[in-house]
């Protein structure tokens, strides 16, 4: 039987007419913003009882914990939620890189001088 989220969360939790709810992954300890996913009341509810950030696929339509597959896992160090519940960030320990590229984190471009660079 999956993990339940405990009432108080479920309850401050705004999800969208998906049952989504948009995640960005920070590094706790540099506070460098890592990635940004979605999460449903089951990832969340997974993330919470594994200890590990767990993610729901918009294009899979199912769960898919970080590191499943690279070894890059994200251990989670705190969930917080934003003053209107529809935006989560999750607090975690990097393994690794965070992005599919291979770079440490998704944002790896900026605009500079009206141009997009790449950046580390």
């Amino acid at each position: 039987m999956p993990a339940e989220l405990p009432p108080d969360l479920a309850a401050a939790i705004t999800f969208d007419a998906a049952g989504l709810v948009p995640a960005v992954a920070q590094d706790h300890a540099s506070g460098e913003v890592l990635m940004l996913a979605w999460m449903n009341a089951e990832s969340i509810a997974a993330t919470l009882s594994s200890g590990f950030a767990t993610y729901y696929s918009r294009s899979r339509k199912k769960l898919w914990r970080k590191g499943e597959t690279s070894g890059y896992t994200q251990r989670l160090v705190e969930l917080r939620l934003d003053c209107d519940g529809d935006a989560i960030v999750l607090r975690v320990a990097q393994t690794g890189p965070a992005c599919h590229t291979g770079h440490r984190a998704c944002f790896f471009r900026a605009v500079r001088d009206g141009a997009l660079v790449e950046i580390g």
